[in-house]
């Protein structure tokens, strides 16, 4: 029976089995729970493993050094849903503090696995919401990779920090413009369409735009903005037509429809900057 299979009170009570169990692993000096956690085949018993971690890190500081033991151990296991594991629970534990877990996401990043560097996109974005200042020197240092998968993992992994902050992200956003990959150039896009879609963020970013060089990603990344208007029309701040208008006091747009009818009500649309 998968996680969620199981009733409200019975997810709960697994999840304090599975702290509990986490716990004793590391007062013992084991990994016998760390093991069967880290490696089972659902994604949300991991999930609760590796929050666990998050929080067996904030209140005890004592079994700091044999968590880090452990996960250094744990690290080279062959199995890759152990090593995304460890990178999750890094993750966790660098939403506070970055420095003790940077080794393992440069790690994670070169991974043969994609899970695992998929889990260090997850943690980069987590970590760079509620830690931005190391996160983001972290990422930069790979921005400019000659690896194109690892300065496209850099790519995303900053975007959650963009969603609500779109001013830390974008002079590193702007360093990709030229890259010549299509798969970072698509990320970039999409990345530029994530970061614009909450109040104050389309100001933010149209004008930042309006600094680029390159043309062509611009375009995209406009109608890439535009349509997300639409996408997630249930969570943006301006409607898809009242953004439509406002970009186009400052881009020509052409052949980008509208998804939806314009909503008679209208917010007050700033003009970059004010």
């Amino acid at each position: 029976m998968s996680f969620y299979d199981l009733s409200k009170e019975a997810r709960q009570q697994q999840v304090s089995e599975i702290y509990q169990h986490l716990l004793s692993d590391l007062q013992a000096g084991t990994t016998t729970h760390f093991l069967l956690y880290f490696a089972d085949k659902d994604t949300y018993i991991r999930k609760a493993a590796y929050q666990s971690i998050g929080r067996i890190f904030h209140a005890y500081k004592r079994l700091h050094e044999v968590l880090f033991e452990t996960l250094n151990l744990l690290f080279n296991h062959e199995n890759e849903h152990v090593r995304q594991t460890v990178i999750n629970a890094a993750g966790e534990i660098g939403m506070a503090d970055f420095n003790v877990i940077a080794g393992f996401m440069e790690r994670g990043l070169f991974d043969a696995h994609h899970c695992v560097r998929n889990a260090v996109i997850g943690s980069i974005k987590k970590m760079g919401e509620k830690n931005p200042e190391p996160t983001l020197a972290f990422a930069r240092q790979f921005l400019h990779h000659e690896d194109k998968e690892i300065r496209r993992e850099i790519c995303h992994g900053i975007e959650l920090r963009g969603r609500t902050h779109p001013q830390d992200i974008l002079p590193m956003l702007r360093e990709l413009e030229h890259d010549k990959t299509a798969r970072v150039k698509n990320t970039l896009v999409h990345v530029l369409g994530q970061i614009a879609y909450k109040k104050g963020c389309l100001e933010t970013v149209i004008t930042d735009l309006q600094n680029w060089e390159n043309q062509e990603v611009v375009s995209k990344a406009i109608a890439e903005i535009i349509d997300v208007h639409y996408r997630y029309r249930n969570f943006t701040f301006y409607t898809q037509a009242e953004a439509r208008e406002y970009i186009s006091k400052f881009f020509p747009i052409t052949n980008i429809p509208l998804g939806e009818k314009p909503k008679t009500q209208k917010k007050s649309l700033v003009s970059p900057g004010k």
